[in-house]
């Protein structure tokens, strides 16, 4: 069948692969020509309450099943995907929730996107964590390493920072639309890593960036022209790294509140860097000096 749903009363067979059908099945004598399955189309639901969020593609989908199966509402699969998704199946049919193998046409309208990857969750969001109450659970920690982000909204932007952040053991990201990390287009740039990174809800991000102060981290931002060299730079243990739209930068008011300017040297040739790209290299140099 093209749409699978639990059964109450009936045990499955674990071993048995859920797209296929059982001996039993097979073994029944008809008179009926044999049709072959074929996806159907489903009733897609043109909106998703606040609480929740779509994800797609296959490394994103994964993790997240990993990590916290339980916010899987509904599966929306491909033919070709589904032997790769067997026990998420399995999983949700066991839970009495709905998966559908349906084809790529009725993928993209689900997913509202053509880079679905052949597979398509309806997943409960990650509650929303303050940086304040960031701040409090993490309070006896001697390294760690938040980033701020001062208007950066682009979703592929924001979700290749957060799988540098997930690479780079950070905890959090500043930011005051924590849900933009978890749309379907960030969380697949993010390849699985928006699992390991929260947003840190906050709505003045200057009052914000005091409190971290306060909290015992140094505030670092970035600039294409002035700063010390980020690799003649020693980055204290913790860290708030500011990063902000790519053509304007970081407000004035956040700007005067770092303790330390860095500068990615480089050639010249170009004005900047792509806000994802130098965030990864700070990152990566604050991770190889707390080694």
């Amino acid at each position: 069948m093209s749409q699978h749903r639990a059964k109450s009363g009936k045990t499955a067979n674990p071993l048995q692969k859920p797209w296929t059908k059982t001996d039993k099945t097979a073994n029944v004598k008809s008179n009926r020509k044999e049709v072959q399955a074929k996806p159907q189309q489903v009733k897609i639901a043109k909106s998703v309450q606040d609480n929740e969020t779509k994800v797609y593609s296959a490394n994103a989908c994964r993790v997240l099943f990993q990590q916290r199966p339980e916010s899987v509402i509904r599966l929306y699969v491909s033919d070709k995907m589904a032997p790769k998704f067997a026990d998420v199946m399995k999983y949700l049919a066991a839970t009495k929730k709905a998966y559908h193998i349906v084809d790529d046409a009725e993928l993209e309208k689900v997913a509202a996107s053509g880079h679905h990857g052949g597979v398509v969750m309806l997943v409960k969001r990650k509650p929303t964590v303050t940086l304040a109450q960031y701040l409090q659970q993490n309070s006896r920690k001697r390294q760690d390493c938040l980033l701020a982000l001062d208007g950066v909204g682009n979703a592929h932007n924001l979700g290749a920072i957060t799988r540098s952040c997930a690479h780079f053991d950070v905890g959090g990201i500043i930011i005051k639309q924590p849900e933009l990390l978890q749309s379907g287009a960030a969380l697949r740039t993010a390849e699985g890593g928006g699992e390991f990174v929260d947003g840190l809800a906050c709505d003045n991000l200057p009052l914000a960036l005091k409190l971290c102060k306060e909290a015992g981290y140094t505030l670092i931002t970035t600039s294409s022209h002035g700063g010390t060299s980020l690799y003649q730079s020693t980055l204290p243990a913790k860290v708030v790294i500011v990063f902000g739209e790519e053509m304007f930068g970081v407000s004035k008011n956040v700007a005067q509140s770092a303790d330390i300017a860095l500068q990615i040297p480089g050639s010249g040739k170009v004005e900047s860097l792509n806000v994802s790209v130098a965030a990864s290299l700070i990152l990566g140099e604050w991770y190889r000096q707390q080694l």
